[in-house]
């Protein structure tokens, strides 16, 4: 989805597993060595020796407020992932290291569908009818579509996670947040790199990338990357592979300084992945008979762990897959009095996920579902900025257009569909039944084995105009006031059609009984059986999902989001603020839900922070503090009641939240060697109202989101070691339990089953041992992620529970290792 580590010490797993690491371990946004390019405004460095080194800890110049700033002097709480800190993670995409940004969750057990979450805000969702209410933008360019959200790194030059609404500086559905991944341009100096890892489990991982001065003012950086792997897990019967890594991708970026003033930039970026979908461990105990039916209803005290239980998958065609394709355009001309950048950007993509969801091999309880996406999308900025004695400014406008296609598809067999009639329908197993007596008369007739489709299919014409502006006002030399504002149009088409269900082989046997008489001989019962089994089942008109008819909707929403900032500087080191901005999320449709429609998002944020560095100590420490209203804010939800029809649906259930939250972020450097960081956050997040589709009453009950969260790293380097310089890393990640309300069991964020525990609190420790030569011409790595193995069981899935009585659970991956080979030229 091996080789084995030796154990450390005793004494060193409690002092790694234990409080101490607290101590010891998180991400540093921006360490000494870490730091990338200065800031390009910034003021002459003081002649203090002792500052000379600790100016660096916050010395990482950011866009975060559309400008180029230091990361001290932005009045909002964010943190930056360096590549530096990419690296020594081996991290592979941001789902790989999320856990070292406290407050955000990325996951990426499927990397087709990722779910974002940032301050406990989140949009499960993953339809072509709704966004995610964390923007996530690549050099600028909003990345809509869930299928093209979560990419593999290459060549990045850092991560910017923006905690809370950046509805003014980065427009809508950044609702919670936005993270905004800066990569590498091309560099007037020749630059070659190349890096090889292998590890445990077949993993094969290969980057490369060489940048190429072609004259005085044109330049070319061109980078590959290969990640492969055999994966951590066997079907236990196929002994077909999941956790599989097949991902390729190259980007090419040309710039042309086409006048001193006026700077083209070009760049492509190409990705292609083609992987077994996600494994989905069954918990119920069964036998090798593919025939058996699974008890009905579950009982969860017989309920397997699924960190020590086979995994049996058997989805026919069973692919996780996309192509992705983008273009960029970006052109900039500075004036006297500032500059103008233009930004073009073109993306398409086409994904497919086709994976189990009974977490079984017997036919009698066979389901698969599949997502087919495809995507194209224009985005055209245009954004003015200047500065003054009195004011730095920026303001603009930009338009979005995109084309989305997607089919939701459901596979059963007539063998599940007989366990459905069983278990949802009481009228026994008929398909069953009236195999058995066909062939006890000797007929060559039967209705079992026969695949069953149905599929609802969307299609959607998204625009989207917005107007803003964002003046930052120097009232005196130490105290600032930021107010922005931006208009937001957005127009959506939808629609929905429900594709009469498709059982060719079942369709030829019946008619095939019809023509030799043998269909109006048997029993009235079995006759109305297959009378009702010949239209839609699962999609079927009871669900409120009308058989081929084309049913289309079309909403126009306005939004203004505003923020104001007031900052002040208590010292050049020290500087404290106040802000209060909004943030919208469009509304849309759940893809599934025919006619459905929800209303945008909104959510109101007050925050007051500090930012501060201690030259004499070496030390930087930031802090913040938070509240927030969301209101109208959509989540996928199971809804049980939808079983009596057919298979349970997730439907788009809407509710109104709060929270308050305190985010706190450490950097130390004691001496040049050694250093430490810690970044932590609390957040207390309630429903203000919601009823969930069960019909549980939600209000003033946690919506899920842990209390606490931290992550800490300490990294200490040898000078001088055989001509270079040896480095020891290591990371520690925390995330607190699920706090569980009276919709948790079903949704299966929290404990169903004595035999295995739901939502416990996650930890995992990284460490990474390197030598580089001088000037890190060439260096080798050995590196461990999860170290101790700790494994989690993230959620159980219960859309089948009620239909075949076989919920299954997605658990994390095991510990990987391996060594690494780079060189630079």
């Amino acid at each position: 989805m091996t080789m084995r580590l030796r154990p450390l010490s005793a004494v060193m797993r409690q002092l790694l597993h234990g409080g101490t690491a607290l101590l010891l371990c998180a991400p540093l946004p921006a360490l000494a060595g870490q730091a990338t390019t200065p800031a390009q405004n910034a003021a002459p460095a003081k002649p203090n020796p002792d500052a000379t080194k600790t100016t660096q800890l916050g010395s990482v110049t950011v866009t975060a407020q559309s400008r180029a700033q230091e990361v001290q002097d932005v009045p909002i709480a964010l943190q930056i992932v360096t590549a530096k800190q990419i690296d020594t993670l081996a991290a592979t995409d941001l789902s790989k290291m999320s856990l070292f940004v406290p407050g955000l969750v990325v996951d990426g057990t499927q990397p087709t569908q990722p779910g974002y979450e940032l301050r406990g805000i989140s949009t499960a969702d993953f339809g072509v009818g709704t966004e995610s209410a964390v923007g996530v933008y690549i050099d600028g360019v909003y990345a809509a579509r869930s299928g093209g959200a979560l990419l593999a790194f290459n060549d990045i030059k850092r991560i910017e996670v923006l905690k809370g609404p950046q509805g003014t500086l980065f427009g809508r559905n950044a609702a919670a947040g936005a993270i905004s991944i800066v990569t590498n341009e091309p560099g007037d100096r020749f630059e070659g790199k190349a890096r090889v890892r292998l590890g445990n489990y077949g993993t094969r991982y290969g980057d490369a990338l060489v940048n190429l001065p072609l004259n005085r003012d044109m330049a070319l950086r061109v980078s590959v990357l290969d990640n492969q792997s055999d994966g951590w897990v066997k079907d236990a019967a196929t002994g077909k592979h999941y956790g599989v890594n097949d991902d390729w991708g190259s980007r090419v970026v040309y710039r042309w300084n086409l006048t001193t003033d006026t700077r083209v930039l070009l760049s492509w970026d190409h990705e292609k992945l083609k992987q077994p979908p996600h494994p989905t461990f069954g918990l119920i105990p069964l036998s090798n008979d593919t025939n058996q039916r699974p008890p009905y209803p579950a009982d969860p005290n017989t309920f397997l762990d699924p960190l020590h239980a086979p995994l049996y998958n058997d989805a026919v065609g069973a692919i996780e897959k996309r192509r992705f394709d983008g273009a960029t355009l970006t052109v900039d001309h500075s004036f006297g009095w500032g500059s103008l950048t233009s930004t073009t950007a073109w993306r398409n993509f086409d994904t497919k996920n086709l994976g189990d969801y009974d977490g079984t091999n017997h036919v009698v309880s066979y389901l698969d579902t599949a997502n087919i996406e495809h995507n194209n999308s224009w985005y055209q900025e245009f954004k003015l900025n200047g500065n003054t004695d009195l004011i730095d400014w920026v303001a603009g406008t930009s338009w979005y257009g995109e084309q989305a296609r997607q089919t939701s598809q459901t596979d059963i067999t007539t063998d599940s569909l007989d366990t459905l009639a069983q278990n949802v329908m009481g009228v026994g197993t008929p398909l069953t039944d009236i195999s058995n007596a066909l062939a006890g008369m000797g007929l060559p007739y039967t209705l079992l084995g026969d695949p069953w489709r149905e599929a609802i299919s969307n299609d959607g014409r998204f625009r989207s105009w917005a107007l803003f502006g964002d003046v930052i006002w120097h009232l005196n030399d130490r105290l600032n006031l930021t107010t922005g504002v931006r208009f937001t149009r957005d127009r959506k088409d939808f629609s929905w059609y429900n594709m009469p269900r498709q059982a060719d082989q079942f369709d030829a046997t019946v008619q095939a009984l019809g023509n030799a008489g043998i269909l109006a001989m048997l029993p009235p019962e079995a006759q109305y059986a297959l009378a009702a089994f010949g239209q839609n089942i699962i999609f079927s008109p009871s669900s409120g999902a009308p058989v081929g008819v084309l049913v289309q909707a079309h909403n126009t929403w306005n939004d203004v989001s505003p923020r104001a900032v007031l900052d002040y500087k208590f010292t050049p080191d020290v500087m404290a603020y106040v802000s209060v901005t909004k943030g919208y999320k469009a509304g849309g449709y759940n893809s599934v839900q025919i006619a459905s429609h929800f209303a945008p998002e909104k959510v109101w944020n007050y925050e007051a922070g500090v930012k501060s560095v201690f030259p004499e100590q070496n030390l930087l420490l930031n802090a913040s503090a938070y509240y927030y209203r969301y209101d109208n804010r959509q989540a996928l939800t199971l809804d049980p009641n939808s079983a009596g029809s057919g298979v349970p649906r997730y439907l788009v259930s809407s509710s109104d939240q709060q929270a308050t939250g305190v985010e706190l972020e450490l950097q130390w450097q004691p001496v040049d060697a050694l250093q430490f960081g810690l970044n932590a956050a609390y957040i207390d997040a309630t429903y203000r109202r919601a009823v969930a589709p069960s019909g549980a009453n939600l209000d003033g009950q946690p919506t899920g989101e842990p209390k606490y969260s931290y992550a800490a790293h300490a990294t200490y380097t040898w000078r001088g070691v055989a001509g270079g310089d040896v480095s020891f890393d290591l990371s520690y990640a925390y995330r607190g339990e699920s706090r569980c309300n009276s919709d948790s069991r079903l949704q299966g964020t929290c404990q169903i089953s004595p035999n295995f525990t739901v939502g416990a609190a996650q930890q995992r420790t990284d460490a990474r041992l390197g030598w580089d030569a001088a000037h890190e011409r060439w260096g080798v790595a050995l590196y461990a992620n999860n170290l101790f193995n700790q494994r989690y069981v993230t959620g159980v899935d219960n859309i089948t529970e009620s239909v075949f009585g076989t919920p299954y659970a997605n658990i994390t991956p095991p510990r990987t290792w391996g060594v690494e080979l780079h060189v630079k030229f």
